[in-house]
């Protein structure tokens, strides 16, 4: 993961103000709002930011939606395709109508809308669990390693040398291909954070040991404040702007990694619904069924370039200062 050259604290010269205090000098309050003002400005980024939010709302409300929509996503309606076809489903679309929002699964008649929306909670909720524990677990050590040096720092930075040179993919192929299927999701979250905490670790371990040469943390430490209180009150508030940027950046990785398991069958098992999953099987029907085909690919597809365009949107805020 390319860390972006801006976000290199020690080459800003307009953080004076947090240089004295270890604080943004401008309220939070302000802060939000000058934020808010300058993202909705950029209409690509209110159109993520809009995608984002109902991808996120139908994951929420999927058992609301599937029983609005009648059909849920294991329920198979046979009447909806066609035998003599092999499954194919009957009408225009892949059988879209007013029963079946988005048409059905060619072979079985499931309803595409309801294994969609129940899709969306697997891809959102195994982003966001895999984001949230490989983000606490690089702060962690990025600041341990960083603020206290010595052979902590030596120790950490050679567990995310090993980490970062490892073929990740082969070995989450591997474990996941030899472990249960029970809980699938839960060893995908812990897989994907076991190699994914490394690449926002090393960004914290730099950004910690340029803060800690400060002349607000020099002050701290001669004010008697001990460890704890210089890292929480003087160093992690000033990481706050890399570490929006960086996880942003990171869950269009992790919908894609689960999405290509899935893809490859030792994902989320069937007939758990799944992105990945639904590309898989509409590889072998988008000759003669293109919207099954279509559909999650798109939606996937959005939903990922959503994410991307908002981190880089936040990157780019982030590297000409508007962003502290």
């Amino acid at each position: 993961m390319a860390v972006p050259s801006g976000l290199d604290l020690e080459a800003k010269t307009d953080l004076v103000g947090e240089e004295r205090t270890g604080r943004a000098s401008s309220p939070p309050g302000r802060h939000r709002g000058r934020l808010l003002r300058l993202l909705r400005s950029d209409v690509a980024v209110v159109l993520s930011a809009g995608y984002i939010a109902v991808v996120v709302l139908a994951a929420v409300f999927a058992p609301l939606l599937v029983r609005l929509s009648g059909w849920g996503p294991y329920e198979f309606d046979q009447a909806a395709i066609d035998p003599n076809l092999g499954g194919l489903p009957l009408g225009w679309g892949g059988g879209i109508s007013a029963e079946h929002w988005l048409g059905v699964e060619p072979g079985s008649g499931r309803d595409v809308f309801a294994r969609i929306v129940y899709g969306a909670r697997v891809s959102m909720g195994v982003a966001l669990a895999a984001t949230a524990l490989t983000t606490t677990t690089a702060v962690v050590m990025g600041l341990l390693a960083g603020f206290h040096g010595g052979v902590v720092d030596l120790v950490i930075s050679r567990v995310m040398d090993f980490l970062m040179a490892f073929p990740a993919l082969i070995f989450m192929i591997a474990v996941l291909s030899a472990l249960p299927a029970e809980n699938r999701q839960a060893l995908l979250v812990l897989v994907i954070s076991v190699f994914g905490w490394p690449y926002l670790a090393r960004v914290v371990r730099g950004q910690t040991i340029s803060l800690t040469q400060r002349e607000f943390v020099e002050a701290a430490r001669a004010s008697g404040a001990g460890g704890f209180t210089i890292v929480f009150r003087e160093v992690l508030p000033n990481l706050r702007s890399t570490l929006v940027v960086m996880t942003t950046l990171a869950v269009p990785g992790y919908i894609g990694t689960e999405a290509g398991l899935s893809f490859l069958g030792i994902g989320v098992i069937p007939p758990t619904p799944s992105w990945g999953q639904m590309i898989a099987t509409s590889s072998s029907w988008y000759a003669v069924d293109p919207a099954y085909f279509f559909i999650p690919s798109a939606c996937l597809f959005l939903l990922v370039f959503s994410f991307t365009v908002l981190g880089d949107r936040l990157r780019t805020l982030t590297d000409s200062g508007e962003l502290r």
